[in-house]
């Protein structure tokens, strides 16, 4: 057994975890929590978390359509701050609504966005455009399912929405949902943990891909969002360490080790 220790709201606090070479799952040993991108370390930053309170709360809209808009425009080539405020935008001007044209969309998107003083445009507007258009129409007669599987798949039947913008609508909506935002930061996660093999694509296995993440939570005790989130958290930010000179990487790694917060 090994044992991880943490500076929780204002305590020490311990948490137990199987040996290092014990199988979390067949063929994938559990590792050192300390370690990055191990079972163990995933399972300690979770528990850290939960803990704490965070990695609990995804939602970025007050409905559906909201939700819809946050995620349809947000996604891949798209950075975070840029989705957020052509979001706010639209919502702001009340353009959230069923017959809202792609035209009246477009026009907002147009207008460049200002972040330190910079002008910076959105991008894929005439696209985004038309399925949020779209999107809004179909929602005024939406009917969610009951089933967390089930919602998400009538969602990626929308204008614009496959099974991942569509996953990351559903674990907002519901965060106990048992689906699986597989961006790029997911997929390096699972293949360097030798969950996800090579060869398998989420545009072919998305469904396949899922439901290895999925076992993988739960063999570790953490829920499927809530760790989902905390990859993406930690990868993106790492990505953005590792495109650093090594000197600089090297620092930076060191202090994002520190930073989670565990001890023996």
């Amino acid at each position: 057994m090994q044992t991880m220790y943490a500076h929780i709201a204002g305590e020490f606090r311990a948490l137990n975890l199987p040996p290092v070479h014990e199988e979390v799952l067949p063929g994938i040993k559990w590792g050192a929590f300390d370690e990055l991108m191990t079972p163990a370390y995933w399972r300690g930053q979770a528990w850290q978390h939960t803990e704490s309170g965070t990695f609990r709360d995804f939602r970025l809209g007050r409905s559906l359509e909201e939700e819809v808009a946050a995620c349809l425009l947000g996604g891949w080539g798209m950075p975070a701050e840029l989705a957020l405020s052509a979001y706010s935008r639209v919502r702001e001007r009340g353009l959230l609504r069923p017959g809202t044209t792609a035209s009246e969309l477009e026009e907002a998107l147009s207008e460049p966005f200002i972040f330190h003083g910079r002008a910076r445009k959105y991008r894929f507007i005439r696209q985004k455009a038309r399925y949020l258009s779209g999107c809004l129409e179909k929602l005024a007669d939406f009917t969610p399912p009951d089933g967390d599987i089930a919602f998400r798949d009538r969602l990626s039947e929308l204008p614009g929405v496959g099974l991942k913008t569509a996953s990351w609508i559903a674990r907002n909506m519901r965060p106990q949902s048992e689906v699986a935002i597989l961006d790029i930061h997911i997929l390096r996660v699972g293949k360097h943990l030798g969950l996800f093999p090579d060869d398998w694509k989420p545009e072919t296995h998305y469904r396949q891909l899922e439901s290895r993440f999925v076992a993988f939570a739960r063999a570790i005790g953490v829920s499927a969002a809530t760790l989902d989130g905390l990859m993406w958290d930690h990868m993106r930010r790492l990505s953005v360490i590792l495109r650093k000179s090594p000197v600089q990487a090297e620092e930076q790694m060191e202090l994002f080790a520190a930073e989670s917060g565990s001890i023996h």
